[in-house]
């Protein structure tokens, strides 16, 4: 006996723009929970299926449910769907289809189609008593929420209704939230990040399980229109407290998202296998190592579970998606920001460059084949019409996604390269053994000159202290421009920056503090050198460290200086933000080249940066 499929169409007329409604309707893990569909189990014991697929498993009133879920598809902010095929339980096949349209008033109209054919009689009353419970307790009511926490701007991880499983101790919060703020006050931090500590508290206790269950702190300022860097300082010291644990994510360069997390940097291999994009990379602390956080299980339980895998807000970067039948051709009308980005298929080696300008060409064809993607990158304009046509012999999954870099991520080579973060944290380090890039560093060596005879001068213990005060000087100057002292050497230090810029100003501020000392004591000449370039993380003696090339050439770079002057390599002047520095404050740089101890027969473009008289 066969069953005719069952259709349910639903209309909304709503406030805010799709722009701003599309992270709330586009994400189906949270919108199915909200409407009342049961939990799925994913099964990770599969071998791997084409095209991203899953088996998926749930139970609907006591029957169990099987399929293969396909990928979705879908153009931001404009629509998105899903086609199921079912295996085991009520129903044979499931269609949904979400289409918004900008309204002349700034509002969406938002259209939610359901097609769904039962396998039996059972089946069929399942899905009846399904869809009336959905429209009549939580569909609509999940939509209008969406739409006002939307027209309010908020966003989706800190606005919407909590409907959590966690399990909460309130007491233990409370406690804890005192000992973070005399945490603060010990290190003598201003007010604004007390009242960062209360805000922290009020979304720990009241925000929904699945904006907790994985905090990035950098989002969540951006959230709270708050400095990214007092929000991760904040959410590090509660970690310190026992208010939050931490944890770092391992992130497939394709899409994104965490596929292993450890507790601590020794838990990292840098081996990692991502199931979904079928593909093994090695991680690198610039761009697949996120720090993010949760709340301590003495402080709540969060009870998250999945609902649905695999929607657009799962992959927020890939702006369109298709799945295309061999043979077949799609016209797609995709409206773009400017920028880069990549055409590519799941299935198929390579992938296609795009350029979004605003000359760019409104209208463009691509073909998928087994040949090569063309090398020339394809111009478009904000609004064009793409083509793409599968000439293959297999389905085809095509994907358009931003190349730019999630920069709301809080990467493990800016936070290990944090002051901030070694001090808390001092024990954080690798497994021995184990090598990590870290990307583009900027490279600093310190010493002290004629350190030998200081101490001649004015004794052993005075030029002790005075040393010993001159690291208390250069800690505070590195930490200020947000680096990091990774070590040193009898008189000398050897530091990190993400940014040239902050290196040089660091550097500039400590000679000056250190040759005009104001409590009288005797001046101190600093030399320094500074080189940008790839670096490698290691553990040495039980702490963080960095080795490589860049590493061994700043380092040669520190003899050179007097102690007026600080040589930056030619990859820190030609930096913008270091040559922007250089002409507003009108500082003197004399360039000369020379070799270095260790590179054979290489000459090299240095500089020496001092403040003009």
């Amino acid at each position: 006996m066969s069953f005719r499929e069952l259709h349910k169409r639903w209309e909304f007329d709503l406030k805010s723009s799709p722009e701003r409604l599309w992270p709330f309707i586009a994400d189906t893990n949270r919108f199915n929970r909200d409407t009342g569909v049961p939990e799925i189990e994913v099964d990770t014991a599969q071998t791997r299926l084409r095209n991203a697929r899953r088996k998926v498993k749930l139970s609907i009133y006591g029957l169990p449910v099987e399929w293969e879920e396909q990928p979705f598809e879908w153009v931001r902010p404009s629509r998105f769907g899903i086609e199921r095929v079912y295996n085991k339980g009520p129903l044979a096949r499931l269609r949904v289809l979400a289409e918004l349209t900008p309204k002349a008033d700034g509002g969406t109209h938002l259209i939610y189609e359901l097609w769904s054919t039962p396998r039996n009689l059972p089946g069929a009353i399942a899905i009846s008593l399904q869809l009336n419970l959905i429209i009549a307790r939580r569909f609509r009511g999940a939509i209008q929420n969406y739409d006002k926490a939307a027209v309010d701007g908020l966003v989706q991880a800190t606005s919407l209704p909590s409907t959590s499983q966690s399990v909460f101790d309130l007491a233990r919060l409370t406690s804890l939230k005192q000992k973070l703020v005399a945490d603060l006050d010990q290190a003598q931090l201003p007010s604004e990040k007390r009242a960062l500590a209360d805000r922290l508290a009020e979304f720990l206790e009241r925000a929904d399980d699945l904006a907790v269950k994985r905090i990035r702190p950098y989002k969540l300022a951006d959230d709270w229109n708050e400095s990214r860097r007092d929000v991760l300082e904040i959410c590090l010291r509660a970690t310190r407290v026992g208010w939050l644990d931490f944890q770092w994510d391992l992130l497939c360069p394709l899409c994104r998202g965490p596929q292993e997390s450890g507790r601590s940097l020794r838990d990292i291999h840098t081996d990692v296998h991502c199931a979904g994009c079928n593909i093994d990379f090695q991680v690198n602390f610039d761009r697949y190592v996120e720090l993010t956080f949760r709340p301590n299980p003495a402080v709540r339980r969060v009870g998250v579970q999945a609902y649905c895998i695999g929607s657009p807000e799962w992959t927020p970067h890939i702006v369109a998606q298709q799945l295309l039948p061999p043979g077949e051709a799609r016209v797609l009308n995709l409206p773009l920001e400017r920028g880069s980005y990549r055409l590519r298929a799941l299935e198929l080696p390579g992938s296609q460059d795009v350029s979004v300008t605003n000359d760019g060409a409104t209208s463009a064809r691509i073909t998928l084949s087994t040949h090569d993607w063309t090398t020339d990158t394809l111009r478009v304009a904000e609004k064009f019409s793409l083509d793409v046509r599968n000439e293959t012999s297999a389905e085809q999954l095509l994907m358009l996604e931003r190349m730019a870099w999630n920069d709301q991520a809080t990467t493990a080579a800016e936070v290990t390269a944090l002051q901030m973060f070694r001090d808390l944290f001092a024990a954080e380090a690798l497994r021995p053994g184990e090598q990590i890039s870290v990307g583009t560093l900027t490279v600093l060596f310190t010493d002290l000159r004629d350190s030998t005879k200081l101490y001649r001068e004015i004794g052993d213990a005075t030029a002790f202290g005075r040393v010993m005060n001159h690291f208390d000087v250069l800690r505070k100057s590195i930490a200020a421009h947000d680096g990091a002292v990774v070590k040193t050497i009898g008189d000398a230090v050897m530091a990190v920056f993400r940014c040239a810029v902050d290196g040089l100003e660091a550097m500039l501020e400590a000679q000056r503090a250190l040759a005009e000392p104001t409590d009288g004591s005797t001046p101190l000449q600093l030399k320094a050198g500074l080189h940008t370039g790839p670096c490698i993380a290691v553990t040495l003696n039980d702490r963080l460290d960095y080795f490589g090339s860049t590493v061994n050439m700043a380092a040669r770079l520190e003899g050179l200086s007097s102690g007026h002057d600080v040589i930056i390599s030619g990859s820190v002047y030609e930096d913008m933000r270091v040559r922007e520095l250089l002409a507003e404050k009108r500082l003197s740089a004399v360039e000369f080249d020379m070799s270095l101890k260790g590179f054979d027969n290489q000459r090299f473009e240095l500089w020496r940066i001092s403040e003009t008289q």
